[in-house]
């Protein structure tokens, strides 16, 4: 008996027991407040489907209806309206002129207490409609409502389109530049194309013919723009504006004194640079007694 019983003992300590590990109690609900139901997990990310061909052609119809108008506009438009002639004055005492003379795609142009107002039109300028002589003075009063200065006018356009002539700006740029611009207020300045028809000249071997013609640095179509940096605009102050042209010689004077001038060789003339606009891009502009007489 004894050595059964130390047989079993043995065996007890040779393979010990494994007792399983007691269950978790159950969270007891507390007293007045119900048990929160199992949250369940977030569906998993899908990517979104793109559209299918059907919905590309819809969207694309949608915008073409919407900008239709920009279209038809810019493939089928004709020659500018021409409602009024040179010479030509206004006041702007009577609010219907800007409908009656002038034209623009966009902005909210008006005339306010006597005044032509240009809230900020992003270059969409509001175009006279007449046709100028190729020798010509334009006068006007001007004052800019805004601490950016930024007072624009563009001259020999096309009467449609922004950039399409000369672009005369005093304090542009958060009132830090002044600029008359052909074809484009962001061209390339004229001491640099000065420059590069300089070295053509050179590498032709005839530095003295370093004309901006002569060396094809400057052609019809060629973007560029004369910098100064005279005085800023003061906001509030009232400047009388003189811009003439005789021949190629752009001459632009403020209050009396000679401002900035341009002589340029390739002078934009005839069909679709003949119209005069007023614009600005997000100063507050006030125009007034706008005068224009042939030279």
């Amino acid at each position: 008996m004894r050595q059964a019983r130390r047989k079993e003992k043995n065996a007890e300590t040779r393979e010990p027991r494994r007792s399983e590990p007691p269950p978790e109690p159950s969270p007891e609900p507390t007293a007045g407040r119900p048990q929160e139901p199992a949250t369940e997990a977030p569906p998993a990310w899908k990517k979104p489907e793109g559209l299918s061909l059907g919905g590309w052609a819809v969207l694309g119809a949608v915008l073409v209806l919407l900008q239709f108008p920009l279209i038809h506009y810019a493939l089928f438009r004709g020659e500018p309206a021409t409602t009024t002639r040179v010479p030509y004055a206004q006041d702007f005492s009577d609010p219907g002129v800007v409908g009656r003379d002038f034209f623009s795609t966009g902005g909210f142009w008006r005339v306010v207490n006597g005044q032509l107002l240009s809230p900020g039109v992003r270059n969409n300028p509001l175009w006279l409609q007449a046709s100028l002589p190729a020798d010509v003075a334009v006068e006007f009063d001007v004052r800019s409502e805004s601490p950016e200065g930024d007072i624009k006018v563009e001259l020999f356009g096309d009467g449609s389109d922004h950039a399409s002539g000369y672009i005369f700006i005093h304090g542009g740029w958060n009132n830090t530049l002044s600029i008359i611009a052909r074809l484009d207020e962001h061209g390339t300045p004229l001491d640099k194309l000065q420059r590069q028809a300089q070295r053509v000249a050179e590498q032709r071997g005839n530095a003295q013919q370093a004309g901006l013609v002569e060396t094809g640095v400057l052609r019809a179509r060629t973007h560029m723009r004369v910098e100064a940096r005279p005085y800023p605009v003061k906001q509030g102050q009232t400047y009388h504006w003189r811009i003439e042209r005789k021949g190629s010689l752009l001459r632009w004077s403020i209050d009396g004194k000679p401002f900035m001038q341009f002589d340029d060789p390739l002078p934009l003339v005839g069909k679709g640079h003949d119209r005069f606009g007023f614009s600005s891009w997000e100063a507050q502009l006030f125009f007034d007694n706008l005068k224009i007489e042939p030279l």
